[in-house]
Formats: structure tokens, C-alpha cells, sequence
């Protein structure tokens, strides 16, 4: 077994010695470097002996031994070894910051309302998840951002890791049962009071206090499948450089519609009210120009059925040249981009099987209804053609 000494979470460096070496894998009598388990990636390292080093990119935990195992670029040290290891300490300190704060997040939620409980949890990259039961809803989380925000501003709570007898757990108030057997250890973040904030068994790595985990900012929800409401969310150094980031961008955007950030949201209603109507006026005119093209394009009659054929230079019209058609009437449209379409206002003309006839020979997709059909074509040249066979 590989004595854990990754527990003392500020511990960056330790000394060991090598028990066993197995492919690029090294397991050692004891380690500061954390094992990928409980929704926390890995801690990465060096480890150096008699005048060798080797970069550490991962590690595993064999739970059936209790050994970790150290995945090294390069030689390996041979058993027996004395080494020193060394902890990349910026990714360590990401990691305690977003485990801590998925804790509390996770806390937030449950005193917002405690059918909010956690189903799993992943911290491997930035931008960490937190699945929830309970179905909470935006308001919800709104609140529990804002719990979290003005606990973790108002109130120093520091950390505490007892190791506890599975028959003492009944004495703490854990935020949700624990499966861990015999000797459980405890991460439990208390205020100057002495009262617990959050109390859960956990074997992860931890800042001292709950503080510099701060901000922790949701930055959005989703509904997965099995009820679970997925929430995503940063902590940290890298919730401030995200916020730091997009506040920077918003100020550019805003310096470029000349408003102050705060009435940036303001100025974009207006804008996207203005696009709506804009593209309103736009689409009348394409349906108005394609409706005058197709009245003005000549006729072809074929006995009661009268046909019209009509190139179209926009496919926003497409659909306003096939309806609205005088009786016996069959329209053929094509755009330069391969749209296509058959419209027909005569009984024995069916515009989707016209369509298909077509497209069966000019290759694409399409269908539609008895009087009307759309789809797109992959020889645009070919298309009426095909067509007006078809109705011959």
C-alpha cells in the first residue's frame, strides 16, 4: 500500500522509495501525488534519483492494494530507488480550488432545497459539472450562486480533515451518505463558530480556507437524461481569468456600439428587434420579386394544365412563387444554388411526386405536399427538364 501524503494538501514535495515497476508505471512507498479519483484529474510532477529525473503524467490508484501507480515519461527508476518527487504545484492548486468549490456549490444547492443532492461530479477540465435530482430550476440556481457568493464573502470558513470511525459518522452532519468502509476521512469547511458549512467524506485535496476557492460562478444548466440537471461551473483563479476575459470582450463590444457596458444588453435588444423587422421587409421582397418573376415567365400549355417555369435568384422566395397559384396551375422553380420546388393548384398534379420523379434523375432530396413541394437538386440545369417530362 502507498501511504498517502497527498492528503496534506499543501504538501508539494516529498521524499520515497521505489516498491515496484511495471511497462512506464512506478508505485511508491508513499506520495504526494494524487491519484485521478472521485471526479478530480490527477495530479503531473517529476520525480528525480541519482542523477535522473522523470516527468510524472498521471496516476492510478489500485483500490484492491491500495498502491498508486505513477504513469513517467522516459527511464524509469529501478526498485529500491530513493527518490524525491516534486508536485507541479499550479495544477494542484486548480485542483483543490475546483473540488473545493464544487463542495460548496454542492452545499449551496442543498440549503436552497435538499432534494437537490449530487449524483456525480467531474472536475477534470476548467469548466467542472455538478449533476443534481431534485430538477432545480434557474431561480434556484440564481439563489444558490448568491448564497455561496455572500457566505464565501462574509464568512471565513477554514478546513478540516478528520479521519473518523465509520460508527462516528452518525455525530456529523454529512451533506449525503457515504459507501466508504471502516476509516473515513472527512472534508469539512467550519466558520470562526465552530458551525459546519459543509461536511462530506472525500478523499480529494483542498484549500485551507473556502475563500480561495472563490468565485465559484455556474455558467449554465442542462437537463441530461434520468431527471439529472447538469450544472457547469468554475472556481477559482480560473473562474476570475473566465470572468476577467469575458468582461473584457463585453467592454470591447460595448466601446463598439458606443454604450457603457451596463446598457450593452439594451443596445443588443434593440439591434435584434431591428434585425427581426429588417429581415420582415426583406422576405416580403423576395416573396414580391419572386412573385413577379414567376408571373411574368412564359407559358407553356398542355392541355387544361397551364406551366410556368421560373428561375429565382434567392431562395427566400422559393416557397411565395410555388403557392398562391390560379386554378390548373403548375409552377417549376430553381435557384442557382440547387433549391428546387413544384407547386400545383390542378387535382390531378401531385407536387411531391413531380418532385421526386425530378429529383430521381437529377439527383438530391426533397418532398413536400399535393400542392406544394420543396427539396434541392444536384444539376440545377436538369431540374425542368426532368420536371416537364414527368407531366408530359
Amino acid at each position: 500500500m502507498t501511504h498517502p501524503l497527498y492528503h496534506h494538501s499543501t504538501q508539494l514535495t516529498f521524499a520515497a522509495q521505489v516498491q515496484a515497476v511495471q511497462g512506464q508505471e512506478v508505485t511508491l512507498d508513499a506520495t504526494a501525488l494524487y491519484p485521478e479519483a472521485g471526479g478530480q484529474a490527477a495530479d503531473t510532477g517529476t520525480l528525480r534519483w541519482a542523477g535522473a529525473e522523470a516527468a510524472v503524467t498521471g496516476s492510478r490508484k489500485d483500490k484492491a492494494t491500495g498502491q498508486v501507480w505513477h504513469r513517467l515519461t522516459g527511464d524509469l527508476p529501478p526498485v529500491g530507488a530513493d527518490i524525491t518527487g516534486e508536485v507541479d504545484a499550479a495544477r494542484r492548486w486548480r485542483h483543490m480550488q475546483r473540488h473545493s468549490g464544487e463542495h460548496l456549490l454542492a452545499q449551496a444547492f442543498f440549503r436552497v432545497n435538499p432534494a437537490f443532492t449530487v449524483a456525480a461530479v467531474n472536475m477534470a477540465s476548467p469548466e467542472c459539472t455538478l449533476d443534481l435530482l431534485g430538477d432545480p430550476a434557474e431561480l434556484h440556481v440564481r439563489a444558490a450562486e448568491t448564497l455561496l457568493r455572500e457566505t464565501l464573502g462574509r464568512t471565513d470558513l477554514t478546513l478540516e480533515t478528520p479521519v473518523v470511525p465509520e460508527a462516528d459518522l452518525g455525530r456529523y452532519p454529512l451533506r449525503r451518505e457515504t459507501q466508504v468502509r471502516g476509516e473515513v476521512r472527512l472534508v469539512i469547511f467550519r466558520d470562526e463558530a465552530g458551525h459546519p458549512f459543509d461536511v462530506s467524506a472525500c478523499g480529494g485535496t483542498h484549500v485551507p480556507r473556502a475563500s480561495l476557492a472563490a468565485p465559484v460562478v455556474v455558467l449554465r444548466t442542462e437537463r441530461i437524461k434520468g431527471g439529472v440537471t447538469r450544472v457547469t461551473f468554475m472556481a477559482g483563479e480560473e473562474a476570475s481569468a473566465y470572468l476577467s476575459g469575458v468582461y473584457t470582450s463585453t467592454r470591447a463590444l460595448a466601446q463598439g456600439f458606443s454604450v457603457p457596458v451596463e446598457r450593452l444588453p439594451e443596445r443588443v435588444e434593440a439591434l435584434s428587434a431591428s434585425h427581426v423587422a429588417l429581415q420582415a421587409q426583406l422576405d416580403a421582397l423576395h416573396a414580391t420579386h419572386a412573385r413577379t418573376l414567376r408571373d411574368a415567365a412564359p407559358v407553356q400549355v398542355r392541355g387544361d394544365l397551364t406551366v410556368k417555369t421560373v428561375h429565382l435568384p434567392d431562395t427566400a422566395g422559393l416557397q411565395a412563387a410555388l403557392s398562391d397559384l390560379p386554378p390548373a396551375t403548375v409552377v417549376l422553380a430553381v435557384t442557382a444554388v440547387g433549391r428546387c420546388g413544384v407547386g400545383s393548384s390542378a387535382p390531378d398534379v401531385n407536387a411531391a411526386a413531380v418532385l421526386k420523379a425530378a429529383l430521381a434523375q437529377t439527383g438530391g432530396k426533397g418532398g413536400g405536399r399535393p400542392d406544394l413541394a420543396q427539396g434541392g437538386t444536384l444539376d440545377p440545369e436538369a431540374f425542368f427538364t426532368a420536371a416537364l417530362a414527368h407531366l408530359s
